[in-house]
């Protein structure tokens, strides 16, 4: 039987445990040009003992910002602030991998340069606020994306995939859920085009797979992993048939052979197994537990075989040596949901470890 103190080999990189760091968005990147802090070096490497910590959101273009103070790997000052975290997490004997997010129609005029508006497969606006400097704002109808202008989409992704590595990243993370520009094009309801990049399921999952190919060809596939929510109505997205749709993506995936599948799961276990039966390569989950977060009860995924590692949120936001405190059975620090996005390093980088 596995375990999750077992080591596993991730695409070549030796990771110490199974257990990994879901990527959170903090919105804490004070930095000039939305670039990470000293603090935010501190917060990462306090959890280097997971066997893979996967960061927040970072926005690979200006125009996929869509919450305030979250950082982006398009500029040189990102990349140069970008290399301190990792060097951070890799004296402490981590691995971590940059989650790539772009947020698409999730977002606001206010988040972006003058003159700037969200983009989107179609120009269809999402339901619900998003948070800005100036307070809660109404999602706008975003610009519904150009041919030439999803190619250059999918080249952002490429050219920012490869400043995570210019700035010491093992890896990235594409986020193909919650409802972002990667699964705003697998969503019916919020890509409605007629095109080659919607329409039908093929064409709904060519952004996905097209974005895919170009990460893996800019940085190796082994180093380049996706995370995926079939069905998650987070950001006002609908999704029917989740087995056409995510079955025709996995097996186009297939054939990239990517490091890892990183799925949020929903409540239907079967799909997720169907899913972890089709893919070929290391099988990472955050699994449905909902309301409450992820727990230790979530290890015997691994112990059975449902996945390769689980991912934990809140329990490791709190708890920066979470790995030692599952091995222990506990006792686990509560999270501070008041100090979950923005603030000081309150609720940051002060939760104590067991040792203290």
């Amino acid at each position: 039987m596995t375990t999750t103190f077992e080591p596993f080999d991730l695409g070549g990189r030796h990771l110490a445990n199974r257990i990994a760091m879901a990527p959170m968005t903090r919105s804490r990147a004070y930095g000039a040009g939305a670039a990470p802090t000293a603090s935010m070096a501190t917060y990462y490497a306090q959890r280097a003992s997971a066997g893979l910590i996967i960061t927040e959101g970072i926005q690979p273009s200006v125009v996929g910002q869509g919450y305030p103070d979250t950082p982006g790997l398009h500029s040189p000052e990102q990349i140069a602030a970008w290399r301190t975290v990792t060097d951070a997490v890799h004296q402490e004997g981590g691995v971590i991998f940059a989650q790539l997010m772009h947020t698409g129609r999730i977002g606001h005029p206010a988040l972006l340069p003058d003159g700037m508006v969200p983009v989107a497969p179609s120009p269809i606006a999402a339901k619900g606020q998003v948070f800005t400097h100036e307070g809660p704002k109404d999602m706008v109808t975003p610009r519904e994306l150009t041919d030439s202008e999803i190619r250059q989409t999918i080249e952002d992704f490429a050219a920012a995939a490869r400043n995570a590595i210019a700035a010491g990243f093992d890896g990235v993370e594409i986020h193909g859920a919650n409802g972002y520009l990667v699964h705003q094009f697998l969503a019916p309801n919020s890509n409605q085009r007629t095109d080659v990049w919607g329409g039908t399921v093929e064409g709904r999952i060519r952004f996905a797979v097209e974005v895919s190919a170009a990460v893996a060809d800019a940085i190796g596939a082994h180093r380049t992993g996706i995370r995926l929510s079939p069905g998650n109505p987070y950001n006002d997205i609908a999704e029917e048939e989740l087995d056409a749709t995510y079955g025709a993506l996995v097996d186009k995936l297939a054939p990239v052979s990517l490091a890892y599948l990183h799925l949020t799961e929903g409540p239907d276990r079967e799909l997720t197994l169907r899913l972890r039966k089709a893919w070929p390569n290391a099988f990472v989950l955050n699994p449905f537990t909902h309301p409450e977060p992820t727990g230790p009860e979530a290890l015997t995924l691994i112990e059975d075989g449902t996945a390769d590692l689980v991912s934990f949120g809140m329990l490791f936001l709190a708890n920066p040596d979470l790995p030692q405190r599952l091995r222990a059975g506990g006792p686990f620090n509560a999270p501070d949901q008041s100090t979950f996005y923005g603030g000081d390093d309150r609720g940051y980088t002060d939760y104590p470890t067991l040792s203290a």
